[in-house]
């Protein structure tokens, strides 16, 4: 049975996240999906919106996923103890080099592959294009509403009289 391994933070969820643990299921047995707790995500990408407890509620949820777990405070790569997966899978964005986890496999008696996964091409599949996209709908929908604003405004007042000019 081949075991494979999927890490991240899964931040709103988006399409590139399905993409990349489908991809992922694909290339074994059995996907094991690790969700970055909230000081990794921290510390490697950036501040979480949804908390851990909940960002691992909804990729365990998800069909390509075997099992989802919480991942290890401090050293990462304790998990790889737990786990010992036969293949790594890792997006395309992911800060992590092959080599440093060829590298921790290896210290751990593990003769793990490392696969970086192909971006997925599509609208809003990442964490920031969301947020950025919710804050430009949000400014819009503020200017609207002020013009709306104005425009009940001058309906209500009556118009300004003219002065009839003296022939």
């Amino acid at each position: 049975m081949v075991r494979v391994m999927a890490t991240g933070v899964f931040d709103l969820l988006h399409p590139g996240h399905v993409y990349f643990l489908r991809e992922a299921r694909a290339l074994g047995d059995e996907l094991w999906v690790v969700v970055a707790r909230d000081s990794t995500a921290r510390k490697f990408k950036h501040e979480p919106i949804m908390p851990e407890a909940a960002r691992f509620q909804m990729v365990e949820a998800l069909k390509p996923v075997d099992r989802a777990v919480l991942g290890h405070e401090g050293n990462i790569y304790d998990i790889l103890d737990e786990i010992r997966p036969d293949i790594i899978a890792i997006g395309y964005d992911q800060v992590h080099s092959e080599e440093r986890i060829l590298a921790e496999c290896r210290k751990r008696g593990l003769a793990t592959k490392v696969l970086r996964l192909p971006k997925f091409e599509g609208d809003l599949v990442g964490t920031r294009k969301i947020v950025r996209k919710v804050a430009e709908w949000l400014a819009l929908q503020e200017r609207l509403t002020k013009v709306e604003r104005g425009a009940a405004r001058r309906a209500a007042d009556p118009p300004p009289r003219r002065r009839k000019r003296n022939a």
